[in-house]
């Protein structure tokens, strides 16, 4: 029924695509790659990653496909037309996509992908280039039951932590609610430490006093102290808004209210017209609350 697992591709060579294609490599797999833009994907390339030139090549090479790419747009770009993966893929073969995208788009794309004879699992993962570096990134699964068990060992090579959640956009579903309730806490987070520096608190000890309280969650330990030190970009404004509008969707066809939800999002939408709007969130959405309260 499914392909013995000789080859993997990967499509999507971003900061967080290379680290996990990075990571296959050094598991052990044959891993074959695919970028829009080959530059990005050379330090992959000459660790020894092979290269197929469409998305059709790739999915034609391979027995396990993985995707990450930034949207729905994206995705439904590389998985149609002629060069699409759609027209390269076997039978047996597995794709996964990482990526997080419209839950309803994810199930209609593997009722695309099982009328071709292979499987498709969204697999969106919960984590940043960081986590993932500290071998600590979690992967959650919808699909086939059967076709996650097939790559299970694959997915472990990505992260230790791998949940089954049930069937196609269920993985999807939960990411989304992993994602709201991280930008939620985050936003509050910004919100809180801006709050009293207009009080007179020194923002440096504000932020050691909250990684050393209960409040010390994995995001927040590796996102808080950026507002001291703005040394990386895990996800700008606009690639984190994504994640809070896939949700206000949801809930408005489901009849469900998400109000922190939407106010996160307001502020999010101020953040956009922060100067600092290209690096990470916490740092635009803090620089938004500084100009509201005056500090700037």
């Amino acid at each position: 029924m499914f392909n013995d697992i000789q080859r993997v591709g990967f499509a999507g060579l971003g900061a967080m695509g290379a680290g996990i294609a990075q990571r296959l490599m050094d598991a052990g797999y044959d891993v074959v790659g695919w970028n829009r833009t080959k530059e990005k994907a050379q330090p992959l390339l000459d660790a020894g990653m092979g290269w197929a030139e469409t998305p059709r090549d790739l999915a034609a090479s391979v027995d396990v496909l993985f995707t990450m790419v930034t949207n729905t747009a994206a995705i439904e770009a590389i998985a149609g037309g002629v060069d699409g993966v759609l027209s390269g893929l076997r039978e047996g073969t597995v794709w996964a996509d990482i990526s997080t995208i419209a839950p309803d788009a994810s199930v209609t794309l593997a009722e695309r992908v099982r009328a071709a004879g292979a499987s498709f699992l969204d697999c969106p993962v919960s984590g940043s280039p960081a986590t993932l570096a500290a071998g600590e990134m979690s992967v959650m699964v919808g699909g086939d039951r059967e076709a996650f068990d097939h790559v299970e060992v694959v997915l472990h090579a990505i992260g230790p932590k791998v949940t089954y959640i049930g069937p196609n956009g269920q993985a999807i579903l939960t990411k989304v609610a992993i994602n709201l309730a991280l930008v939620v806490s985050v936003t509050a987070l910004a919100e809180g430490v801006a709050l009293v520096e207009k009080a007179g608190v020194d923002r440096t000890a504000a932020v050691d006093a909250v990684l050393k309280s209960v409040i010390a969650s994995p995001v927040i330990g590796y996102r808080a102290p950026l507002l001291v030190e703005d040394t990386d970009v895990f996800a700008d404004v606009e690639l984190q808004q994504k994640d809070l509008v896939l949700a206000q969707d949801l809930a408005r066809r489901l009849g469900v209210a998400v109000p922190t939800c939407a106010a996160a999002s307001e502020m999010l939408n101020a953040a956009r017209s922060s100067e600092r709007a290209d690096r990470d969130f916490i740092v635009s959405v803090h620089d938004a609350y500084k100009r509201m309260g005056g500090m700037e």
